[in-house]
């Protein structure tokens, strides 16, 4: 089973004012439990949202961060309008303008805002003009999450032994992968060329705030991706085993250091 990213959670400083901000900046349904909440941003992927001590002790990993993540998440809609109209519902949420609204030079309009938990949110239009009506609430058609890596085409390799198909391939510029109904994009970019694009500083380290869950669909499919992750040149930071959840899950890291959650409630 390949590898897909079937939830994007983010570790926050807190749960519930993150909760409150990305249900009005995405007109998102929201749902929770005691550690965790879950958001469907509109049938293009899953956002979840955690505390970030807890995200990072799950991870193996201490939650300091500092400066640019690494990532950068992108919404992607239909027309320059909605992303104005996304932009707007963030800011009066508390979102901080890193781009404004605005044709790119090479006729992209795009937007890009820091969320109030420091996550960076790339919005960009399919098409350069409005050709109908805005929708009330501008509704995404598609999620996607870019990495920022030492080397594309290694990474590449990373995640096709894993099962991902290529779509787009720019060599060590930019590439991206395929995906199915439902779940996010991943994209993988050199670091700098990441920031530039998103117009933050490049530097920054420590905990990304950031795990990558995928689904599978048995206990098998967990324990061959995580030998698959340990043998291409990642790392298993916790192996399978049944979780307090009461599902099957184990933790590794790609290359440059993402983290992973591999899980089945098989």
């Amino acid at each position: 089973m390949p590898l897909s990213v079937d939830i994007i959670t983010l570790g926050v400083p807190q749960v519930e004012a993150a909760c409150a901000f990305y249900t009005s900046a995405f007109s998102a349904t929201a749902t929770d439990d005691d550690h965790t909440a879950g958001l469907d941003l509109h049938g293009t992927g899953r956002l979840a949202l955690r505390q970030i001590d807890a995200l990072a002790t799950d991870s193996g990993t201490d939650p300091a961060t500092l400066g640019f993540r690494g990532y950068v998440l992108s919404s992607i809609v239909n027309r320059p309008a909605e992303v104005k109209a996304l932009l707007d519902a963030a800011t009066a949420k508390g979102a901080t303008v890193i781009k404004p609204a605005r044709k790119q030079f090479f006729g992209e309009f795009t937007a890009v805002y820091q969320a109030p938990d420091g996550a960076v949110w790339k919005l960009t239009a399919a098409s350069k003009k409005d050709t109908d009506p805005v929708p009330d609430p501008p509704k995404p058609i598609e999620t996607a999450i870019y990495l920022g890596v030492a080397k594309p085409m290694a990474s590449r390799a990373f995640y096709e032994t894993l099962g991902m198909s290529v779509n787009h391939d720019y060599g060590d510029k930019f590439l991206d992968f395929a995906i199915a109904d439902g779940v996010c994009r991943l994209g993988l970019l050199p670091r700098k060329a990441l920031a530039k694009d998103a117009g933050v500083d490049e530097h920054g380290d420590g905990f990304s705030a950031l795990v990558l869950t995928h689904i599978a669909a048995s206990r098998d499919d967990v324990d061959a991706l995580l030998s698959a992750a340990d043998s291409a040149g990642g790392r298993v930071t916790a192996a399978a085993a049944r979780t307090d959840r009461g599902d099957y899950a184990g933790h590794c890291t790609d290359p440059d250091g993402y983290h992973w959650r591999i899980t089945t409630s098989g």
